[in-house]
């Protein structure tokens, strides 16, 4: 496809030769003189016109995309550009991205040799999920004369979805095993237990609880025979995200939902890793985009699938309703890793009875968000009385984030307090100290 442009030079040529013509006025030379350079002007655009338009293709590109974009990371974009003229020449790239990117200024510039090739790139940090819709990859070209400008528009509406972050993963997973050697002083302590993963059977002795008797076994051997249980080896880790109006607080251009579900898709590789299970449930008004818990292969991208299209729901969550869903739909102990956000000390209370009812068959972790504008508050040096009013404030929200702690502690939940950047490795760290200390 192709249009026909004149080049903003044409326009300054003909202002030139406008302004020779009024010299023309008073010195009838600069008469003789417009009428040769308007000559040579149209010459001139005429050769410019054939020049361009005279071979049928004059250069190829393709806009290479991802498989998919990683929200909240940079993504980059590759332009594949191809001279196949005989000359040089220069061109204006116009990439018409997703329009949730609000960039109305997409412009690249470049020269290109006589039949050589460029390949150029520009990075896009999606902030939010879902589906992002390109327009035409628009390039215009111009000749060494540049008085005509030919358009070509190639790649019409390519659409790419933007999945929760994933390009990091490696990384966490590196931090990970980082962060294991670090903790070289925790050792997981192997506990005999009535659990689902038998171990084997073994002869009675003094101690030994009678409930586990075999007695198909004992009947066999003719003494007394027991069953062992231990630990299971690959334990249950749940994810549970509120997708309330809490987590509808942004932080640089991010919801708190948002970053929760990039951490969930972090975590959740690095459980897989482990040899662990892992599940995730979003709720609100109720339980929704369940996954269960388990190991086996294809299950990040059966998580990534759950977590690719969840909204924010502007309703307070109902944790009446995740204290029955989590009792109906999760039969055994698991590490239950939950992310919302508490502000005030009087909004758990709230729902402190139903997080007990879940720590009483689980092990509770809350884990709730720092506000990184309140911290530089604290941290900054108040020149006036505003500044230290604003600064008094800010400290009495954050000590009533550490009461918040305290008061889950009391019951003997977990909580994790962080900044929402730090969020997915502190959460993997909390889940490796938990798995060290062989506290599930």
């Amino acid at each position: 496809m192709k249009a026909f442009n004149l080049h903003q030079r044409f326009f300054l040529v003909l202002i030139t030769i406008g302004m020779v013509y009024v010299l023309g006025f008073f010195f009838s030379f600069f008469v003789i003189l417009g009428h040769a350079l308007l000559v040579l002007c149209i010459v001139l655009l005429v050769v410019d016109t054939l020049f361009l338009y005279g071979q049928k293709v004059g250069i190829s590109a393709q806009r290479i995309l991802p498989e998919k974009l990683s929200n909240g990371d940079d993504n980059w974009v590759k332009l594949d550009i191809k001279n196949h003229y005989f000359f040089r020449i220069s061109t204006q790239i116009i990439d018409e991205i997703p329009f949730q990117f609000q960039k109305r200024d997409f412009l690249i510039e470049r020269m290109l040799s006589a039949g050589k090739n460029v390949l150029l790139n520009y990075n896009l940090q999606p902030k939010e999920r879902g589906e992002y819709h390109f327009g035409s990859l628009n390039i215009f070209v111009q000749s060494p004369l540049k008085l005509v400008s030919r358009k070509y528009i190639f790649q019409k509406d390519d659409m790419l979805k933007t999945y929760p972050s994933f390009v990091h993963l490696r990384k966490y997973e590196l931090m990970a095993l980082q962060n294991e050697f670090l903790m070289g002083g925790l050792k997981k302590i192997r506990k005999l237990g009535h659990t689902l993963e038998f171990e084997q059977i073994k002869e009675y002795v003094q101690g030994d609880d009678i409930r586990t008797i075999n007695w198909k076994a004992t009947s066999k051997r003719n003494q007394l025979m027991v069953n062992q249980y231990q630990d299971e080896k690959s334990q249950r880790i749940y994810l549970l995200i509120d997708k309330g109006r809490s987590m509808q607080m942004p932080f640089n251009g991010m919801s708190l939902l948002d970053y929760s579900i990039n951490a969930s898709m972090a975590l959740s590789h690095i459980i897989l890793k482990k040899g662990d299970r892992a599940g995730m449930m979003t709720f609100s008004k109720k339980m929704e985009n369940s996954v269960a818990a388990d190991n086996k292969s294809g299950q990040l991208k059966k998580i990534s699938e759950a977590l690719y299209n969840i909204q924010t729901e502007f309703y307070e969550s109902d944790y009446n309703r995740l204290y029955q869903d989590v009792k109906m739909g999760i039969n055994q102990r698991s590490l239950v890793m939950l992310f919302t956000n508490f502000e005030t000390l009087d909004g758990l209370q709230r729902q402190l009875k139903y997080l007990r009812g879940i720590a009483k068959n689980h092990l509770l972790v809350v884990i709730f968000f720092k506000n990184s504008e309140l911290q530089n508050l604290m941290q900054k040096k108040p020149e006036n009385l505003e500044e230290t009013y604003d600064k008094i404030i800010a400290e009495k929200f954050d000590f009533e984030k550490k009461l918040i702690i305290q008061e889950l502690k009391k019951y003997g939940i977990l909580s994790l307090y962080t900044l929402p950047e730090n969020l997915s490795l502190e959460a993997i760290n909390q889940y490796l100290e938990i798995k060290a200390r062989g506290m599930i």
